[in-house]
C-alpha cells in the first residue's frame, strides 16, 4: 500500500471555498475545504503522510474528484465514486466513516445512529471525533451527521458550511 510516487495535490474552487485534494497512487488520501494559508495545509498533510505533496495538474484521481465535486455542487451528483486511500484512518474511525457513507443524500443521522451502524452502539462520542478528524470531507458526508436533538454541531468550527451542504442537498430533492 505504499506509493511509488510522492503525493500530489490540487486546489479546487467550490461554493464553500477552496478544497484541497491530495492523492497518492492508491487514490485520494485527503479532500477537504480549507480557509487558511495553503502552505500550512500542505505542511499538516506532509506531517501526516511523512511525505511532501507536489503540485500536479494531471492526476486522474484529482480530475475525477474535481469533476464529481462540481457535479455535487450543481445538484447533479448524490453519491461519490472515487478511490479513497484510507491510510490516515484507523480502527473504529474507519468503521464510523464507512457507516457515514450509508446516510442517504439529503438526510441526516445522529452520532448515536452512526455508532450503531458502525457496530459500537455506545461510541457516539467516538463518531463525533471521527467526523471531526476525517481526512475526507464532502465525499464522505460527515456533514449529514447531527446531534441527537437535531442541531448541527460544529463541523470543524464552521457550522455555516455544514448548513450550506445540508441545504444544498435538501434543495436538490431526493
Amino acid at each position: 500500500m505504499t506509493s511509488e510516487h510522492p503525493p500530489r495535490f490540487r486546489v479546487h474552487p467550490s461554493p464553500i471555498g477552496d478544497i484541497l485534494i491530495v492523492t497518492t497512487d492508491d487514490g485520494i488520501v485527503t479532500l477537504h475545504p480549507f480557509d487558511g494559508p495553503l502552505g500550512a495545509e500542505l505542511e499538516r498533510v506532509a506531517r501526516a503522510l511523512h511525505a511532501v505533496a507536489e503540485h500536479d495538474g494531471a492526476d486522474a484521481a484529482a480530475d475525477a474528484a474535481a469533476t464529481q465535486l462540481d457535479e455535487y455542487f450543481d445538484g447533479e451528483r448524490r453519491r461519490f465514486d472515487l478511490p479513497l486511500d484510507w491510510r490516515l484512518v484507523r480502527g473504529f474511525t474507519r468503521a464510523a466513516l464507512e457507516a457515514v457513507c450509508d446516510i442517504p443524500y439529503g438526510e441526516t443521522a445522529g452520532y448515536g445512529e452512526v455508532a450503531i451502524a458502525a457496530g459500537s452502539p455506545r461510541a457516539a462520542r467516538a463518531v463525533g471525533t471521527a467526523c471531526a478528524t476525517t481526512p475526507f470531507s464532502i465525499v464522505v458526508p460527515v456533514h449529514r451527521v447531527v446531534r441527537a436533538d437535531g442541531s448541527l454541531g460544529e463541523y470543524g468550527g464552521r457550522p455555516e458550511m455544514k448548513q450550506y451542504l445540508i441545504d444544498l442537498e435538501r434543495a436538490a430533492g431526493v
